[in-house]
């Protein structure tokens, strides 16, 4: 897959003969995004063209909520690589600045869409809207269409359990701990990647030492401690207890991600690791005597060892 970030970096020579487009942020990349990329492969390998992912970094509501953004299911990594391991050929993903934020439909249609991505059809879920002030829709598509002769495929949205799957609701049941909910919603466990970081040690001194994850988000989706599953160690997946917090009983301030994995003591540090929120135990909570936070971590740990032996690895 083709990273763009700029238009004079897209591969036009391959874009000749037109290209299938859906745009969004695909946070998440839940079983509503999977069954519109699911859609925008068909079409593309029916037509012999590139499939591409337009979407914006940082997305529009971290622009407009600069100084208090919703909290990202997913990092651009993260993104990039489901994207990559689902088929797709090129990502476009340009910056949102004032000057995108400005641009009207019409433009958007004409400049990105046909002139830059030589769109052929378009792929979009019910609520799609974009450009200025959210004022394109699905009827001016239509109508430019014609002018543009390219194709519209509106994707009906995915209902799960009477509930409309989005990277809104995602997002709402990680933040209440309900993460059977956002499993079924995800169509997998709720995930976080990222490297093992060297901390200061406090989990070893208190006899459970964790592999610590830099969360790199400006909001975290979840808190607190969990029944969690590691991916991408050597070996295949590891149990353990997670938890997501400021460590208040040592008046910590950044939030962190520490895994504890049961029956292991290798060096990871440097591991590119994933950790899948199977189950949400408890509330982070300040301890005003260490042994009482001591006794509730093996507390915590039993927990999620009875949890994940009913989970299939």
């Amino acid at each position: 897959m083709q990273l763009v970030r700029h238009l004079v970096d897209m591969p036009f020579d391959e874009l000749r003969n037109g290209s299938v487009v859906t745009i969004g942020s695909y946070d998440g990349l839940h079983l509503g995004h999977r069954h519109l990329l699911d859609r925008v492969l068909a079409t593309a390998r029916e037509k012999n063209v590139p499939a591409v992912v337009m979407s914006f970094e940082p997305t529009p509501k971290e622009f407009f909520q600069a100084s208090s953004p919703p909290a990202r299911l997913m990092r651009f990594r993260e993104k990039f690589d489901v994207l990559k391991d689902c088929g797709i050929d090129i990502f476009y993903c340009p910056r949102f600045s004032k000057s995108m934020r400005g641009i009207s439909a019409a433009d958007f249609v004409r400049r990105i869409l046909i002139q830059s991505l030589n769109m052929s059809s378009l792929v979009v879920g019910d609520d799609f809207r974009f450009a200025r002030k959210r004022e394109g829709g699905i009827t001016q598509l239509r109508r430019t269409s014609e002018l543009f002769n390219y194709s519209i495929n509106q994707v009906p949205s995915v209902i799960v359990d009477g509930f409309r799957v989005s990277s809104t609701a995602i997002r709402e049941a990680c933040e209440a701990g309900r993460m059977e909910q956002a499993t079924a919603l995800l169509g997998r466990p709720y995930r976080m990647s990222g490297k093992v970081v060297e901390g200061e040690k406090l989990g070893r001194s208190l006899g459970f030492p964790t592999a610590n994850v830099d969360l790199r988000r400006r909001q975290c989706p979840v808190f607190g401690i969990f029944a969690v599953r590691v991916q991408g160690l050597p070996g295949g997946a590891r149990d353990g207890v997670a938890s997501v917090g400021s460590r208040p009983t040592f008046n910590g301030s950044k939030p962190l991600l520490e895994v504890f994995l049961f029956d292991f003591d290798d060096d990871i540090y440097g591991e590119y690791i994933h950790v899948d929120f199977i189950a949400f135990l408890r509330k982070q909570k300040k301890y005003d005597v260490v042994d009482d936070l001591v006794a509730q971590m093996h507390e915590d740990a039993d927990n999620a060892r009875s949890i994940l032996t009913t989970h299939a690895a």
